[in-house]
């Protein structure tokens, strides 16, 4: 009994006899076999069904086998193609290789040699679906565990990323700089059923009009300057999967028309070409706009607005979610402290209060920043304010309810009387309560109660 292999192989030779003989064969040998006389029946095949593996002839009557292996790399570039001709010219086979081809095989055919190249080559298709699947796998968990809030704002967010991901809807991504909309576009992707494919992230703000549309669309030969040869854009690179596109706000009406074109329709054309192109992708967009101002102003097309907003994401600013500050600042502060290879305990009550009052204009990608550089910057096993930058210690200082009393004259006196009335001053603010004492000092309490001990304090 011959187990049924997983692979689907499409055979494709205009000789019935041949085919037949191959279908039967590869069959024998346990893999799905389908089969199909010509090189435009394998292109409508391999768009309707997805296969492992092509088995084709060069010479057939309507579309060449070279012709084939174009326009079907051209909708998978992945699929491993196996070109077979009774020509044996090395210009045959380099035009093949050239073209892509996964190898070449001469007729008649040796079976033996097909069944290895067959299994060599499938080997190498898995080895590199098990290396995506795990490095996908390894970055669905990362982006997982960096979904970090317990807040409200945060629990409703989840709750409806948790509703759209297994969609296949396009979703308008919207919150102020630095709020994680990559990593919330990151985690729908991972969560749908398009994660075993690639997701593909375009900065559309970091690029000018014409090299975003070469990026996003490809080029051929010879479309402008520099274009030595053909390439293929980024909405082809996410076929199957998902392209994220950020700063959606910042493109032009010129491009907002092509991508436009795109969303409709799931069709692309490369710069210089005339050939248009199929993609299978997810449309994830995210702007720190507000798009209907936009709209209103004349600065963005209102169809396009309408088909990126079929479902919105609102990522809420850091300072409408305080209570996930202390749960965020460990988080970075474990991985910086793993990747600068330091032993980081925590944070000085101090700091954390100085954390909790700041406004966080930049939001969780500033206070990533600000722990990244505290714990660069630490000497001992607790950040303190003192590795915090100014802007966040010096509006505390100034608003704190208590100061070192200016009338101090400074220039007269000892280091030990002006740290010793400092302390009395904060123990009366505190109202004689020992750990706030300490907070307002920046110091802990055991340091605290060794001060107490030095100067004769209760």
């Amino acid at each position: 009994m011959v187990l049924k292999n997983p692979f689907q192989i499409l055979v494709v030779d205009d000789d019935p006899g041949h085919l037949t003989t191959l279908r039967t064969i590869i069959k024998s040998w346990g893999y799905q076999v389908s089969a199909v006389d010509d090189g435009a029946k394998a292109l409508e095949k391999v768009k309707e069904k997805p296969f492992d593996l092509i088995l084709m002839d060069v010479r057939m009557a309507e579309m060449s086998g070279i012709e084939a292996l174009k326009k079907i790399k051209n909708h998978n570039p992945a699929i491993p193609i196996l070109i077979m001709t009774a020509y044996s010219s090395i210009e045959s086979a380099v035009e093949a290789l050239k073209e892509g081809a996964y190898d070449y095989l001469t007729k008649p055919l040796d079976y033996e040699i097909l069944k290895l190249t067959l299994e060599r080559a499938l080997e190498h298709l898995g080895l590199k679906n098990e290396i995506r699947s795990l490095k996908e796998k390894i970055n669905a968990d990362f982006v997982l565990k960096n979904i970090i809030g317990k807040s409200q704002p945060m629990k409703d967010l989840i709750d409806m990323l948790a509703m759209i991901a297994p969609s296949e809807a396009t979703v308008l991504i919207t919150g102020e700089s630095g709020t994680g909309k990559e990593l919330i576009a990151r985690s729908i992707h991972y969560n749908s059923n398009r994660k075993e494919h690639p997701i593909v992230v375009v900065n559309c703000a970091a690029l000018t009009d014409t090299l975003l549309e070469s990026e996003l669309f490809g080029h051929e030969k010879g479309a402008f300057t520099g274009a030595d040869r053909q390439r293929e854009g980024l909405f082809m690179q996410a076929n199957k999967g998902t392209i994220f596109l950020d700063e959606i706000g910042e493109t032009s009406p010129t491009m907002q028309a092509k991508l436009l074109r795109v969303i409709q329709e799931r069709e692309i054309q490369r710069v210089g070409g005339e050939e248009t192109l199929h993609v299978d992708i997810r449309i994830l967009a995210a702007t720190n706009r507000i798009l209907e101002e936009e709209v209103g102003k004349g600065k963005f097309r209102e169809d396009l607005y309408y088909r990126f907003n079929v479902v919105s994401l609102n990522v809420p600013p850091l300072r409408d979610r305080i209570g996930d500050i202390p749960l965020l600042a460990q988080h970075f502060m474990g991985k910086y402290a793993d990747k600068n290879r330091k032993q980081v305990r925590g944070f000085s009550p101090l700091a954390m209060d100085m954390l909790l009052k700041h406004a966080w204009p930049g939001n969780v990608r500033e206070l990533e920043n600000t722990i990244e550089r505290a714990v660069i910057l630490l000497p001992g096993d607790y950040i303190t304010e003192k590795e915090l930058p100014l802007n966040i210690t010096r509006p505390y200082s100034e608003n704190s309810d208590w100061v070192i009393p200016r009338s101090m004259d400074v220039a007269n006196r000892s280091l030990e009387d002006i740290e010793k009335e400092a302390i009395l001053s904060a123990i009366e603010a505190a109202g004689g309560n020992k750990s706030k004492t300490a907070r307002r000092l920046g110091i802990n309490r055991k340091t605290l109660h060794k001060k107490l001990i030095t100067y004769g304090l209760p």
